[in-house]
């Protein structure tokens, strides 16, 4: 969207244009999934589709919110003096958490705002929109109030947003990936240290296509929080022998000399997946970096077969996507992209073989589901900005 259309949209809510126009992408995982709350390593890089914004000051305490989005939900109303957690502000909850907890850092907001919002990644496709939009949020305050704050602080309270007003226990990979990004770079981040490394994705002739179930994944109603108390309990175990504060700092060999502290099996295979996954994630970097792309692909395949036996966060939709990818020509990795149980995957796919793919893996997985996935080429964008 340019940003004459944003600013267009904006005064035809709120009756004037708007002080500024932003732009928060989403994000896509290349491969480390489920790791960062494990203390693991992750390789997300931000994308194209993401979540445009407009705000300007008021002079008054209101903070008034639009989305194009959910154009039926009106313009939602919320005091700045009563920042809380309500099911039927819906979205803005998101928005209500960031300036809540930067204020309570002592930023000074000490105004109201009128903010439109209109974001084009599918809404329920694991994407990230929820943290694009704390980004955006944070950012918004940042530019109309002058705050000094740090972009790593912004993407910290996005997380905290997340943790302590949703209530959903996630890591910090997706705010990270979306406030940090670099347009044709993965970031390879340590989330025990948040040390990370841009690393330039050079796919050669290869493109990445996001591959949508267009089943629709709540993650605060997800299994989510189940599988991260599973790998907490299962670290417990293994504590009892190592001195390690995260499943993370662990190699293959460790964990397989200690796994029989772990008395479940599910808690067991958790553990397994987060372990190897991590170390494929760090593999997958160095076959990336040396331009060994069929290792990457490969890499990528066992990340979802991980993920799918082991986490068991996949599903027949986005199992049908990933077995039928593999069998495409062209084809060097697919996989389930997110926390799972619906929304995206990932494919990474010889440009001119893209549409074949599209038509083939379409076609099944509408046989079998029921209905059809979407597909989108994604490319790798900048963190979340301010329109120039």
């Amino acid at each position: 969207m340019e940003k004459a259309e944003l600013e267009t949209k904006f005064e035809k809510v709120f009756g004037a244009k708007p002080e500024k126009t932003f732009f928060s992408p989403g994000r896509i995982n290349l491969i480390g999934e489920h790791t960062d709350y494990n203390g693991g390593h992750v390789f997300p890089c931000a994308i194209t589709l993401g979540t445009y914004g407009a705000a300007s000051k008021r002079d008054d305490r209101k903070l008034n919110f639009y989305s194009a989005n959910f154009e039926d939900k009106g313009i939602i109303e919320v005091d700045l003096n009563n920042l809380v957690y309500d099911e039927k502000d819906n979205w803005t909850n998101y928005a209500k958490g960031m300036i809540k907890f930067l204020k309570e850092d002592g930023y000074d907001i000490d105004a109201g705002m009128d903010i439109f919002i209109e974001g084009n990644i599918p809404n329920g496709s694991g994407l990230s929109s929820s943290s694009s939009l704390e980004l955006l949020i944070g950012i918004i305050c940042q530019e109309l109030f002058e705050l000094d704050t740090e972009r790593i602080d912004l993407v910290k309270l996005g997380q905290k947003t997340e943790n302590k007003f949703i209530g959903v226990n996630s890591g910090i990979m997706d705010q990270f990936a979306i406030g940090m990004g670099q347009a044709g770079k993965a970031l390879l981040l340590d989330t025990n240290t948040l040390e990370y490394t841009p690393v330039p994705l050079d796919l050669k002739n290869n493109v990445i296509v996001i591959m949508n179930t267009n089943k629709r994944r709540e993650l605060a109603d997800s299994k989510y929080n189940e599988r991260r108390a599973e790998c907490e309990k299962a670290l417990a175990e293994l504590q009892t022998k190592l001195d390690v504060k995260s499943l993370g700092e662990l190699d293959e060999s460790t964990f397989d000399e200690y796994c029989y502290l772990i008395e479940d099996e599910a808690r067991l295979k958790r553990a397994r997946h987060a372990v190897l996954e991590n170390q494929r994630t760090l593999k997958a970097e160095k076959a990336l970096e040396a331009g060994d792309l069929e290792r990457f692909g490969r890499l990528i395949n066992a990340s979802h077969v991980s993920l799918e036996h082991d986490y068991e966060v996949t599903g027949v939709e986005l199992d049908t996507l990933a077995h039928e990818a593999w069998k495409q020509k062209g084809v060097l990795g697919a996989r389930m992209t997110g926390a799972g149980f619906g929304g995206c995957g990932i494919t990474i796919v010889d440009k001119d073989c893209v549409e074949d793919f599209k038509e083939n893996v379409g076609k099944v997985y509408e046989e079998k589901i029921g209905y059809a996935p979407s597909f989108y080429i994604a490319e790798v964008a900048d963190g979340t900005k301010v329109l120039d």
